[in-house]
């Protein structure tokens, strides 16, 4: 009996779904998929949320909607063990109900009636979580609005033509990660391979909507067969990953997994015709395909207006132009957009057999990901960075010289990017660079968030925290944070380095960074000291011995005659040879003083005559 398999996980029998038991390794038995809400279908109303400053918006927009109710999408930092995480979900009486383990990210459930946005922003103050996130409804970004046969513009205005005397995109596998795909549509069938139903849980990826059918065509519909047009990369093949629910909205969480279950199954070039460049989840496996060699393009969005979400490195975000090179004006902009490509009046197939002409960010992202998958059909040795550079150095400039927000780099040029692709040897000799950011020293207590700067020409693909030169936890999941438990570790000071490494196995050390582990909040005590108060001492020597003892360990030890400190001694006991032969007649001061590794002192004074 099916069902739908609303947090998929990966499990030891490679499918995705959920397994009875309980704790963090928990995931979902089928009888809370019925009690969990919303979950009867993923898009129905009840189940978004739909932020009161958010205007409706047709589907068609590819802006975001809404975030699905009782949930939210939450990544602890390398190094913090599970009691721990455990102990910071039950403090707000919130559930993991899911784990995405290619990335690291759980789904937590809610208590009824709770603010996803409330305990969203308390833990957001926790910095042993990596990021919290809404798991956001979003919207596919395409239209259709022209049901007439004709050819596209597109592929002449991008040299797609020229393009193809070099590379068809044979041998590379494009995810369509979408509403599904109609593969049996007769320009599309020659260029299927098997994929995943992310959203049901098994491998139906038929189209439920038609808009994952037309990101397909424009992407990869079969060409010199004599049946419709062909796509940019007419060559490669098709992995249908389905992701959206009926009525065509898609959640970061099945978008994470679908790329998740792309990059294990051998797609190097993924698509998402959907606004996603904000989300931390979305971008962490968009990391984890990088570091198999892959790419993820995304629709930029089609809301028309100025969006400040924040340039990524793990995704290609397209907005769309005309076949005047002029962007359109429902085309979303800002300083994340990395490069445009026609999206207006795209020839596409349909589902169910026919063809039409198409419009949004969403076609613009899948030409552009043909594109990658042309220059990977030229050259297999190209690297993500490679292709990013290449991308965007051979893009036409649009609109204000170098880049800008509504073109990125400028409108892609087929031609030009494989030109350039089968040019690139691919020799990757530099190390990344990475440093601390904190702490930057002093004393540090319990967990410590250890924050790291990174960056590398290609990418970096694993960090390592060292204390005192050995490696206590290594993080593979961008971004790279750590939480360094300093419980098992005696109070004192420790020098932290981390370590970057990149695909090709060069590596950078950072600067290291002195910190003072101070747990112990408990003073030595003198446990022995043989001078007593109002003692007469006579002859010419006085042997003075002390000692002292800690809940851990006394570090230092010294002793002091009337203001002066005589000796000192490590560990926690001193002996000194008192000459009295120089010591004036009178009352003298003498004091004996303890510390440990934390800086706990403890003291003892007795005031003697001679």
């Amino acid at each position: 009996m099916s069902h739908n398999c609303p947090f998929p996980v990966r499990s030891t029998d490679s499918r995705l779904c959920y397994r009875t038991g309980s704790g963090l390794g928990f995931t979902l038995s089928l009888t809370l998929v019925a009690i969990l809400a919303g979950y009867a279908g993923l898009g129905h109303a009840a189940s978004v949320n739909r932020p009161d400053k958010t205007v409706e918006i047709p589907v068609s927009s590819g802006a975001v909607v809404g975030w699905a109710k009782g949930r939210l999408l939450v990544a602890p930092r390398a190094g913090l063990s599970d009691a721990e995480f455990e102990k910071i979900l039950k403090t707000h009486n919130v559930v993991p109900r899911g784990h995405f383990r290619q990335i690291n990210t759980y789904v937590l459930e809610l208590p009824a009636g709770v603010s996803e946005v409330a305990i969203m922003k308390i833990l957001r103050k926790n910095r042993n979580l990596k990021y919290v996130e809404l798991d956001m409804a979003m919207a596919p970004a395409a239209t259709v609005n022209d049901p007439a046969l004709s050819n596209s513009w597109a592929l002449p205005k991008i040299q797609a033509p020229v393009a193809w005397d070099a590379a068809n995109g044979s041998g590379v596998t494009i995810a369509i990660l979408d509403t599904g795909v109609d593969g049996t549509h007769p320009d599309l069938v020659a260029n299927m391979v098997p994929g995943w139903n992310v959203y049901n849980n098994n491998a139906d990826t038929s189209d439920v909507h038609g808009h994952g059918t037309s990101v397909s065509g424009a992407a990869a519909m079969s060409g010199n067969n004599s049946v419709g047009s062909a796509g940019v990369a007419w060559g490669a093949r098709i992995m249908p990953v389905r992701i959206a629910d009926p009525d065509g909205y898609a959640y970061y969480s099945t978008i994470a997994q679908g790329i998740n279950w792309a990059a294990d199954n051998g797609a190097k070039v993924v698509n998402i015709s959907y606004g996603v460049s904000g989300s931390s989840a979305v971008q962490s496996a968009a990391q984890y395909l990088r570091n198999k060699g892959g790419v993820v393009v995304v629709a930029g969005g089609n809301s028309g207006v100025l969006d400040n979400t924040a340039a990524s490195d793990t995704l290609l975000s397209v907005s769309a132009t005309d076949s005047n090179d002029a962007r359109t004006s429902w085309s979303t902009y800002g300083n994340f957009i990395d490069l445009a490509a026609p999206g207006l009046s795209i020839y596409a197939p349909t589902r169910g057999g026919g063809y039409a002409n198409v419009s949004g960010t969403s076609f613009a992202s899948p030409i552009t990901a043909a594109t990658v998958a042309l220059m990977m059909s030229a050259n297999s040795t190209l690297s993500p960075a490679d292709i990013d550079t290449i991308l965007k150095s051979t893009a036409v400039d649009l609109g204000t010289a170098g880049f800008d927000p509504y073109y990125g780099a400028g409108r892609i040029d087929a031609a030009r990017a494989v030109a350039a692709a089968r040019n690139v040897v691919a020799a990757d000799t530099q190390s990344p660079v990475i440093s601390i950011t904190s702490p930057t020293g002093g004393n540090v207590t319990s967990i410590v968030p250890v924050d790291v700067n990174y960056s590398d020409n290609v990418g970096v693909t694993r960090a390592e925290l060292y204390v005192n030169g050995i490696k206590v936890i290594s993080d593979d999941v961008a971004p790279f944070a750590f939480a360094w438990d300093t419980a098992p570790y005696a109070d004192g000071a420790y020098l932290l380095t981390t370590r970057a490494y990149d695909a090709a196995g060069n590596v950078g050390t950072s600067p290291s960074v002195s910190v003072t582990i101070g747990n112990d909040m408990v003073a030595p005590v003198i446990s022995n000291f043989n001078l007593k108060n109002g003692m007469t001492l006579s002859g010419g020597r006085q042997i003075v011995s002390a000692s002292a003892t800690d809940n851990q360990s006394v570090t230092r030890i010294s002793l002091t005659i009337d203001g002066k400190e005589v000796s000192v001694a490590n560990g926690g006991s001193i002996n000194y040879n008192w000459n009295l032969r120089k010591t004036a007649k009178g009352a003298h001061y003498v004091t004996v003083q303890a510390w440990d590794g934390a800086g706990n002192t403890a003291s003892q004074s007795v005031t003697v005559y001679k």
